[in-house]
Order: C-alpha cells, then sequence, then structure tokens
C-alpha cells in the first residue's frame, strides 16, 4: 500500500493556470499537467534564487523531495516547450498556510524562541518579592523561590 503524499506549503496561487503554443488551435494541442506544488518549487528555486535546502524547508518537506518536485517540474516544462504542448496547472498536495487560499504563514503564535529576535525565551532572568518589589539577578541553579528578599524578608518569586 502506497503512502498518501503529505501536503507541501504552497505560499501563492498561480494567476495563470493554462499555458499554450500560439495559432495552435487546442484540439490539435496535446497537455502536459504541473501539479501547483511543483510550480512553487519552480518559483522558489528559479525565480527567488532560494537554495533547495531553505526552500524545502519552507514548503515543509526535505531537501530529496524538493530535489524530485523540481526535476519533475523542469521536465514537464521542457517537454511542453520543446514539443509544443499546452501546460495545465492544477491540483497536487498543498495547503496555504494563511488558511483562505491567501499567502504566507502568520508570523506570530510561535514565542520568542530560541535566540531568535530580541530574546532568548524561557523565563525571566530576575527574583522578584511579590511584597515590596524588590528585584534581584536570578542566580542559575537557585530557584528564586528559595531566597528571602533582603528587605522585607518574604519569598522571593520569578519574575
Amino acid at each position: 500500500m502506497v503512502r498518501p503524499r503529505k501536503n507541501r506549503i504552497v505560499e501563492s496561487e498561480p494567476k495563470v493556470t493554462y499555458f499554450k503554443p500560439q495559432a495552435v488551435p487546442l484540439s490539435q494541442l496535446q497537455e502536459v499537467i504541473l501539479t501547483v506544488d511543483e510550480l512553487e518549487t519552480i518559483r522558489l528555486s528559479d525565480l527567488t534564487g532560494m537554495n533547495q535546502t531553505h526552500s524545502a524547508h519552507r514548503m515543509g518537506f526535505h531537501q530529496s523531495t524538493f530535489q524530485r518536485t523540481l526535476a519533475s517540474a523542469r521536465q514537464k516544462i521542457s517537454d511542453a516547450i520543446v514539443n509544443g504542448k499546452s501546460i495545465k496547472i492544477q491540483g497536487g498536495a498543498y495547503i496555504m498556510p494563511g488558511g483562505d487560499t491567501t499567502g504566507p504563514a502568520e508570523a506570530g503564535g510561535r514565542g520568542m524562541g530560541r535566540g531568535r529576535k530580541a530574546g532568548f525565551g524561557g523565563a525571566s532572568a530576575i527574583c522578584k518579592c511579590p511584597a515590596c518589589g524588590h528585584e534581584q539577578p536570578h542566580m542559575r541553579g537557585q530557584p528564586c523561590i528559595e531566597l528571602k528578599c533582603p528587605k522585607c524578608k518574604a519569598q522571593m518569586i520569578r519574575g
């Protein structure tokens, strides 16, 4: 039994979904089907110039899968151009991160991370007295709850 394909993350839907050679009637053309996720690999790799590892990460799968998908897309496009076939863009296993079939993923909601943006995430680096508000630096390996406030002798908290 074949494992179902994992959905790929596609940041933008194609504006145009059909290409054909000029002055050739549709009835005389053969069609090449290019999936939306194959088009996204072409966009990320060839149009934006992004490397395969970073592109694969953005689409939510491994670099080797990205490379195979990109090779398939390039082969289909080459076949259509060289042999005078039309290209129809449709289907594929993909999701749009905006949820409403628009744009890139939302930026928030994942915390500060580890070493990114302004801080390092995790708990605060100070111990605070809930009674008088006195603050002192947190000492690694010594829980704030075990400390007493030097001013009012109340139990300190991490804060």
